[in-house]
C-alpha cells in the first residue's frame, strides 16, 4: 500500500486513487498486489471504462455490482486518514477515525446521491464534483481547505453539536434530545416529523424513536443550510404530510399554527395565517394557485425563509429583522461566496475552540504531549467519553458512529 501512490501517478491517475487502486486489484486479501494481477486489472478497467467516474466506480464497487453503497467508500476514506498530512495529528487518537469516516461518508451521499436511493450510480458521480475534491487532496495541504466533503473543522463542529445533545452518550438522540438543538428553535411537529422517517428511509433502517449520528449528519447541514437541492428536499419532504409531492395550504396551515402559538407566548404579534401565506406565495411564486412544489422552492432562491417561516422561530425572528431590500439582494455580491453551512461551521468552529482554551489544562503533562491535537480533537478536556465503547447495541453498524475499528 505504501508504494501505491507511485502506481496511481504511473496509471495517471490522481494521488489519492491509490485506495481503490489497490483495493480493486486485491490487495487488502493478502496485503500486497503483484505487478501481473495489477496490470490485468488496470487493463480491464481501461477496456470497459471510458472516463473517470467509471473507473473509479469500477474500483470501489463490490464484485457483480454497479452502483456504490456507504460501506464501499470506508477503505478510501481511512487510506486519507492514514496519508494525507492534513491529518496526520489523527494517529494520536484512532478512536476518532471511524467518526470522521462516518461524518465524510455521510457528507458524500448527502451531495452525491441525488435519488436519495442509498446507491450512488455512475452517472450521479460523474455529475458531481466529488472526483474533482479527490484530486485537490493531492494539491491541498490544508484538509481544512476542502469544505465540501473533507473538513475536519466541519466533523468537529457536527461531532460536538451531536455529543451536547447524545446526554447519555450512547451515540443516539430521541425526540427530546434533539428539540434541544439551538435552544428549541424548531418546532415539535417538525421535530416530530423527522423522527417519522420522512427523511430517514432509504439510507438505512431506523431504530425506533431514534436518530444515529449519520442522521444527525444530515440534519445539522440540512438545519444550516436551507438553500441546497438536498436540504430543500429534506426539508420539503417532511413539510409534505401526506407525501403526495405538494405543499398544500392544510399543510402549511398545520406547521404555522405552532409558530403562531409561539410567538404569542414570547409577545410577539405573529401575523394572521391568511397574511402569511401572501408573503410566502409572493416569494415562492408557484407556478400553479395554492401549491407549492419541490420545483417552485428550488426556483425561488430564498427557501430558507419559506421553511424557517413555517417551523424555526429563531431564524424566521432573524429574517424579520432584516431589511427587505437586504434580503432580496442577499448572495447577490461579486466573487464566490461562503454558503450558509461554511459560514455557519466557521463560526461554530471558533467558538469550541474559544471554549476549549478557556477550559482547565490537561494533567500530569498529558496536554504537552498531545498538544498538536488538542484543541481539535475533544468537545470536553475530559477524553475517556470518546474512548468508551457504546454498550448494549448488539450487531454494530459502522454508520452509527462506533468505534469498533475492526469494521475498518
Amino acid at each position: 500500500m505504501d508504494d501505491m501512490g507511485q502506481v496511481a501517478k504511473a496509471c495517471g491517475c490522481p494521488l489519492y486513487w491509490k485506495g481503490p487502486l489497490f483495493y480493486g486489484a486485491g490487495g487488502e486479501r493478502t496485503g500486497h498486489v503483484s505487478v501481473h494481477k495489477f496490470i490485468a486489472m488496470w487493463r480491464k478497467v481501461l477496456q470497459s471504462c471510458h472516463d473517470d467516474a467509471a473507473r473509479f466506480t469500477r474500483l470501489l464497487v463490490s464484485p457483480g455490482s454497479d452502483h456504490l453503497v456507504q460501506e464501499d467508500f470506508v477503505p478510501f476514506v481511512q487510506d486519507v486518514v492514514n496519508t494525507h498530512p492534513g491529518l496526520s495529528f489523527l494517529k494520536e487518537a484512532p478512536e476518532f477515525h471511524s467518526r470522521y469516516i462516518t461524518t465524510v461518508i455521510q457528507r458524500i451521499f448527502y451531495t452525491v446521491n441525488r435519488s436519495w436511493s442509498g446507491r450512488i450510480t455512475c452517472t450521479e458521480l460523474r455529475r458531481s464534483s466529488f472526483l474533482q475534491n479527490v484530486a485537490l487532496l493531492e494539491e491541498e495541504a490544508d484538509i481544512n481547505q476542502l469544505t465540501e466533503f473533507f473538513s475536519y473543522e466541519h466533523f468537529y463542529v457536527i461531532y460536538c453539536k451531536f455529543w451536547e445533545l447524545d446526554t447519555d452518550h450512547d451515540l443516539f438522540i430521541d425526540a427530546t434530545d434533539l428539540a434541544r438543538h439551538n435552544d428549541h428553535a424548531i418546532s415539535t411537529k417538525m421535530i416530530d416529523r423527522i423522527f417519522s422517517g420522512a427523511v430517514t428511509r432509504g439510507r438505512r433502517v431506523q431504530k425506533e424513536g431514534k436518530l444515529s449520528y449519520a442522521d444527525f449528519v444530515w440534519f445539522l447541514i440540512s438545519e444550516e443550510d436551507k438553500k441546497t437541492p438536498t436540504s430543500i428536499e429534506y426539508w420539503f419532504r417532511c413539510m409534505d404530510l401526506d407525501g403526495d409531492g405538494v405543499l398544500s395550504m392544510y399543510e402549511l396551515e398545520f406547521f404555522y399554527e405552532e409558530q403562531s402559538r409561539r410567538l404569542d407566548s414570547m409577545a410577539i404579534e405573529a401575523l394572521p395565517f391568511e397574511d402569511c401565506l401572501c408573503q410566502m406565495l409572493d416569494l415562492v411564486k408557484p407556478q400553479s394557485e395554492g401549491k407549492i412544489t419541490l420545483h417552485d422552492l428550488k426556483k425561488c432562491k430564498q427557501a430558507n425563509v419559506f421553511f424557517d417561516t413555517f417551523f424555526n422561530i429563531e431564524k424566521y425572528l432573524d429574517h424579520e429583522q432584516k431589511e427587505q431590500m437586504s434580503l432580496l439582494h442577499e448572495g447577490d455580491s461579486d466573487g464566490p461566496e461562503l454558503s450558509d453551512w461554511e459560514k455557519y461551521a466557521a463560526e461554530e468552529y471558533d467558538i469550541l475552540v474559544a471554549e476549549e482554551a478557556a477550559g482547565d489544562p490537561w494533567d500530569d503533562g498529558f496536554e504537552a504531549e498531545l498538544s498538536p491535537v488538542d484543541p481539535k480533537l475533544r468537545p470536553q478536556l475530559d477524553p475517556r467519553p470518546f474512548l468508551e465503547a457504546p454498550s448494549g447495541l448488539g450487531a454494530v453498524d459502522l454508520y452509527e458512529c462506533t468505534d469498533d475499528l475492526q469494521l475498518l
